[in-house]
């Protein structure tokens, strides 16, 4: 059975099919259709819900998601709010704005960005929200109608104002105030499963002992965390998973930590808990995860996955192999860890054996003289899938470089090091001769497919022009000064 909250509401399941996608079951199920189904594969944000989370501390963090490609198990222990929790009057000051701002027209795609907004009110409390901060919350909804100058105005005109509703029970008071939120009142303790009789089984195990022994009686399960790619195969292919088991509930899996001289992150924590801690050691992060999906993605997927799933254009890889990442196993034959890059074996394949699991990544803390660069390159700026990603890790030292690490996606059919573009910068001078025999000596590292995101030409000159992009940043003038989202253009 799991257990979580529907609009203040208390909910009990135990024969819903784990394949179920949260949009389907609210709009077959409950008949709450304001949510919208658009794309089906969560991009376009018609299906945008906020999901609230209680975090280790016993807060709640209020999150906007795709409901189009969460499942259904996911809510275990969670506070779901749609927009029919907002019918009651007054309206809710995002609803206000948008009114006034004339930001709605056909209303198709109005209900997912009210409610990113919405979500982001939450975290705002009435504070100001600088245009920036406004567009990164409806970077994941899409409009045709209208033009998104209007909806930005609503926007940053809506979060200045406070919002404490007058209803007694109202659905979404746990917004106002998270400690009167229906979900303290949700027994999420113990590992929780969906069995119904149509033979697929969901399982959601509390503690790492637990997720080992779910592996070692079902090693052929599929794994699953935030399910922002896997759930595609149910959307977009038709799939059907007889047997999920889900990460996301292990404590050892979450979280980022400092441990003996390297920062290790568990592979089931999101890209938005991760974001803060990567980039106060490696600020070239923060530019790169602003661009990875939308922050309905961002809320939801993990590291882990980003990994597991093995896809050559996964935007993390490359910079965690151009640091030298550790990754860290586990399963019933116990623990093993290797070097990223050799997890990678073939297009979509890893070194995962059965049974195993991915549990965390173990990153090493920054040096003296070192810097990283991170460079995507995509057809648009936001929520796009990268055409090359390079990420070149230098350790310069009186304009020599010493050492260095170049990973790129999208050159091959995994991530992976430029080893001979490495060899010609290691010991080199720091300047534009070497740089250009390093950017000649990727034709030996790589090449390059021609597909529908860029030719296989187009891909081997970004990947030299990133390449020299990173000499050109690192002039002395501009050597300390943070990297901003333009540099990821």
């Amino acid at each position: 059975m799991i257990q979580f909250a529907l609009n203040g509401q208390l909910q009990k399941l135990d024969q819903a099919d784990p394949n179920l996608s949260i949009l389907t079951w609210l709009r077959t199920k409950m008949r709450l259709t304001a949510t919208k189904e658009g794309c089906g594969s969560g991009d376009c944000g018609a299906c945008t819900v906020i999901m609230g989370t209680p975090d280790p501390s016993g807060d709640m963090r209020y999150e906007a998601v795709n409901s189009c490609i969460a499942l259904i198990g996911s809510l275990h222990g969670r506070h779901l709010i749609t927009l029919e929790a907002f019918q009651q009057t007054p309206c809710h000051p995002v609803q206000q704005a948008m009114i006034e701002q004339h930001a709605s027209q056909c209303g198709f795609c109005t209900p997912g960005i009210v409610m990113s907004l919405i979500a982001l009110h939450a975290h705002q409390a009435g504070q100001p929200a600088p245009r920036p901060a406004v567009l990164e919350a409806l970077s994941g909804n899409l409009c045709r109608c209208t033009g998104y100058r209007p909806i930005v105005a609503a926007g940053q005109q809506a979060m200045v104002q406070q919002w404490q509703p007058d209803t007694p029970g109202h659905p979404a008071r746990g917004l106002a105030d998270p400690a009167r939120d229906p979900i303290l009142t949700v027994d999420s303790s113990g590992d929780a499963c969906l069995a119904p009789p149509s033979g697929a089984r969901f399982d959601a195990p509390a503690s790492l002992a637990a997720l080992i022994e779910l592996r070692r009686r079902h090693p052929r399960a599929q794994l699953v965390a935030g399910s922002t790619d896997l759930a595609l195969n149910i959307t977009q292919g038709l799939a059907r998973f007889e047997h999920l088991i889900s990460v996301s509930r292990v404590p050892e899996l979450r979280g980022c930590q400092v441990e003996d001289g390297a920062l290790v992150i568990g592979a089931a924590t999101t890209f938005t808990e991760l974001r803060a801690p990567l980039s106060q050691y490696w600020p070239a992060f923060d530019g790169l995860l602003e661009r990875l999906g939308s922050l309905q993605i961002r809320n939801r997927g993990t590291l882990g996955g980003n990994i597991g799933n093995a896809s050559p254009i996964g935007d993390m890889p490359p910079a965690l192999i151009a640091l030298g990442a550790t990754l860290v196993l586990n399963g019933p034959d116990g623990e093993r860890r290797l070097p990223l890059e050799s997890f990678f074996l073939g297009y979509k394949n890893t070194d995962l054996r059965p049974g195993e699991f991915i549990h965390s990544v173990r990153l090493p803390l920054p040096a003296a003289d070192t810097r990283l660069f991170i460079y995507k390159v995509s057809k648009r700026l936001d929520d796009d899938i990268s055409a090359v990603l390079g990420a070149f890790h230098l350790t310069v030292s009186d304009g020599r470089v010493s050492d260095c690490r170049l990973a790129y996606g999208g050159m091959a059919a995994t991530p992976a090091r430029a080893r001979q573009a490495e060899s010609a910068l290691r010991g080199q001078a720091w300047t534009e001769t070497t740089v250009a025999a390093a950017v000649a000596a990727l034709d030996q590292d790589f090449s390059p497919l021609s597909d529908v995101r860029a030719s296989a030409e187009y891909r081997r000159r970004v990947a030299g022009n990133l390449l020299r992009r990173a000499l050109a940043a690192s002039r002395p003038d501009e050597r300390n000064q943070p990297l901003t989202v333009t540099d990821y253009a």
